[in-house]
């Protein structure tokens, strides 16, 4: 019986899969045999040029510019605006008339009140003839008693309203005081219809238009808004809790503004303000920092990255923290002695291998670290990790690198273990 095509196709695939999995196998062993005769491969290196630079360790801020001197302008009374003097950034001197309201209104309650005062004025004259008439009465009816002609009753009578006529007089005067400040108020009112600059300065707002209504009942509405000068500029930073201790009045400050990206600005912290503020839990203090702004580039409302500088090393040789923490693999396994603590230093690639340099370290940054130590010079080839060897706890991984690192391969270390 003839055998049917389909399955000798079958079995020859499965022939074809078998030699391929032995062949695959056999590749392996070979390839693992050679490594195992020829030993382990080269340890490579990670390493960093030891630089001389200047090591500036800060605190970072952002804020909000403002004025120096800055004054809101309102009304004090109620009116319409029939005019308007000035307009945003203008310059104006103190005392300037910024805007007028429409006096009207408080020209005639001026009016009034001097009417009012006219009249207390005229009470003031009947009364003194009331009481001057019944004082004469008094005295009359007085010397008549003797000869009988009026009564105890009328002599009392006639005092009493004589008495009463006083009281008038005074009542009079004192209507009159009244009305006199009525009349001063009224003058005053009239005379708050003229709106002057208290300031000088520049106009950095202005939000009014003749034919608006000004209403000014339980607070004076906002007008105008004077900076003083926009030469002396102050920048309000919120610094964390965790950094304020570190900062000081005459600080150094830069500023970085988004809208001169291509500039740094020069600053000094003018005063740490006790008071907290809490947002989210988040607790803060207000950092007022002095800018000049000579040029006037600056403007009012601009937000800025405050770098306070703390401290700083010039001309400095500079290690990344991770070179100090790295130990090659033979060091990595040694034990330290019972109670000893390690003494810093860094490994230096030299003819191919790690060579170790004691330091002395200094002002670091949380990044880089200034270091000093007899042997080391500019340029040498910082190691901070290699193939093989684990930076020390705290470290970064092997393998990890910095910014314009180089790996060279160096002599092969020890045999793995497994």
């Amino acid at each position: 019986m003839a055998s049917h095509p389909t399955y000798a196709r079958t079995a020859v695939t499965r022939r074809l899969l078998t030699v391929a999995a032995l062949v695959a196998v056999a590749v392996a062993g070979w390839l693992g045999w050679q490594r195992w005769r020829g030993g382990a491969a080269p340890v490579t290196y990670t390493t960093t040029p030891l630089a001389r630079t200047t090591l500036v360790r800060s605190v970072t801020a952002s804020g909000t510019l403002s004025p120096v001197e800055i004054s809101t302008v309102g009304s004090q009374v109620s009116g319409r605006v029939i005019e308007v003097l000035v307009d945003h950034n203008d310059r104006v001197a103190q005392g300037q008339v910024l805007a007028r309201l429409d006096p009207q209104v408080l020209t005639g309650e001026r009016a009034q009140a001097r009417a009012r005062l006219q009249a207390a004025q005229a009470e003031l004259v009947r009364a003194k003839a009331t009481a001057a008439n019944a004082h004469v009465t008094a005295r009359r009816t007085a010397s008549l008693i003797a000869s009988g002609a009026v009564s105890t009753a009328d002599v009392d009578a006639a005092q009493a309203a004589a008495a009463v006529a006083d009281a008038a007089v005074a009542s009079a005067r004192a209507s009159i005081v009244l009305a006199q400040a009525q009349v001063r108020n009224a003058e005053t009112n009239l005379t708050y219809t003229t709106i002057t600059a208290p300031i000088a300065g520049v106009v950095i707002s202005r939000s009014v238009d003749p034919g608006n209504t000004v209403a000014a009942s339980l607070q004076a509405p906002e007008l105008f808004v004077i900076a003083g000068d926009l030469a002396r500029m102050e920048l309000h930073a919120s610094v964390a809790e965790a950094d304020v201790s570190q900062l000081a009045d005459g600080q150094r400050v830069e500023l970085a503004f988004d809208a001169y990206p291509e500039r740094t600005f020069a600053g000094a912290v003018r005063q740490i303000r006790n008071q907290a503020v809490t947002t989210n839990n988040v607790v803060t203090y207000d950092a007022v920092v002095s800018v000049a702004n000579p040029d006037g580039r600056l403007r009012p409302g601009m937000t800025a990255t405050a770098t306070f500088v703390v401290d700083q090393a010039a001309d400095a040789l500079v290690v990344p923290v991770k070179a100090l923490r790295y130990r090659p693999a033979t060091a990595a396994t040694a034990k330290p002695t019972r109670g000893a603590r390690p003494s810093p230093g860094v490994w230096v690639l030299r003819d191919g291998a790690p060579a170790r340099v004691a330091v002395t370290t200094g002002l670091s940054d949380g990044t880089s670290t200034v270091v000093v130590g007899a042997g080391l010079a500019e340029g040498d080839a910082i190691i901070t990790a290699d193939s093989r060897a684990r930076t020390a706890p705290g470290g970064a991984g092997a393998g990890s690198a910095s910014r314009g690192s180089n790996r060279t391969s160096g002599p092969p270390g020890p045999p793995p273990m497994f």
